[in-house]
């Protein structure tokens, strides 16, 4: 299984708001460095052309990712927020601005609004997106769990479980083919596709035996639910969360698909969710039976991605949650 094929350039201006139009600057003063530059830039270009600015300020790096690089572009049109990868194709960002884009579209938690995809002429890719400036906390724990129970609830697929392109989680495929039932997409598309990695990367036939015969007997864990296809941002861990200057939760970065919407307590272990957190989204989505038994089901699946990433680390947490399972099912 790969990532979707790149299928060309993506430009969301048509779908979400575009940035404000400012007056021209009547000085050409700059311009024959600018359409110089312009010619090998793709980044720059869209920035001096649809991005509306004459003129590009300052271009600052930020720190805090460890797979793609990171910069601001200031302009006399406002700030951008830039990622670029100079190894991998604009599959990967493609599929964080599709995601971007759903949840933008949802009018439920602040995103950045995604721009522009597209390659880099030297190799790799890049997105450009709206810059947020954030606060000086991830913001109040409730607001963030009441409006991602509004994600959650508004974010429908009628295709299923499933997303419209494969996408990464890290730096992870992610496949996302549709499915009609979550506890096969589940099996085989998360856990499953974890497994066979760890195999493939480490030889480890011990954890892939026993997550195989996890899958095959998970089935009881979900009896006497409904399970609804919901928007999920996919990857939310601490990093992934903060607030706009006004307190508002933004979230970003996401390896978005859509799923049973206690699969985005996945990243838990790493995200700091309190009790308000809590309290606030199950107002909005109510707490389903078995909730408790399926919390590390859903964990186990980064956790794997976590050891096939970065190392053995994290394989003593996967295979506790593995044996835990085992035990409680009689499997």
């Amino acid at each position: 299984m790969t990532m979707v094929a790149h299928v060309g350039l993506i430009s969301f201006s048509s779908s979400l708001p575009s940035l404000p139009r400012l007056p021209r600057l009547s000085s050409t003063k700059h311009r024959p460095l600018i359409m110089a530059a312009m010619s090998d830039d793709p980044v720059r270009k869209w920035i001096l052309t649809e991005g509306n600015a004459t003129e590009i300020i300052r271009i600052s790096p930020i720190g805090g990712g460890c797979i793609n690089r990171a910069s601001r572009y200031d302009t006399d049109a406002g700030s951008f927020f830039v990622k670029t990868n100079r190894s991998i194709g604009p599959s990967m960002f493609e599929g964080e601005a599709l995601g971007l884009d759903a949840m933008f579209k949802t009018r439920s938690i602040r995103v950045p609004k995604p721009f522009k995809v597209g390659p880099l002429p030297t190799g790799g890719s890049y997105i450009i997106m709206e810059f947020i400036d954030f606060g000086l906390s991830r913001g109040n724990q409730s607001d963030l769990g009441r409006k991602l129970a509004e994600m959650h609830k508004t974010g429908k697929s009628e295709k299923g479980f499933g997303f419209e392109v494969n996408n990464t989680i890290g730096s992870t495929p992610q496949i996302n083919t549709w499915s009609s039932d979550w506890i096969q997409f589940y099996g085989e598309h998360r856990l499953g596709y974890q497994l066979q990695l760890a195999v493939d990367r480490y030889g480890d036939s011990t954890i892939y035996d026993k997550g195989q015969r996890l899958v095959k007997s998970m089935g009881p864990l979900f009896d006497n639910i409904v399970i609804e296809p919901c928007l999920l941002h996919g990857d939310l861990w601490s990093g992934n969360i903060s607030s706009d200057k006004k307190g508002e939760p933004v979230i970003l970065d996401p390896a978005c698909y859509y799923g049973h919407n206690e699969a985005e307590f996945g990243m838990s272990w790493c995200a700091g969710f309190g009790g308000s957190f809590y309290s606030s989204y199950f107002e909005v989505m109510p707490k389903q039976p078995g909730f408790e038994k399926r919390k590390d089901l859903y964990m186990l699946y980064h956790y794997l991605n976590h050891y096939n990433l970065f190392g053995s680390g994290y394989r003593s947490s996967a295979m506790s949650i593995i044996d835990d399972y085992l035990r409680m099912l009689k499997a």
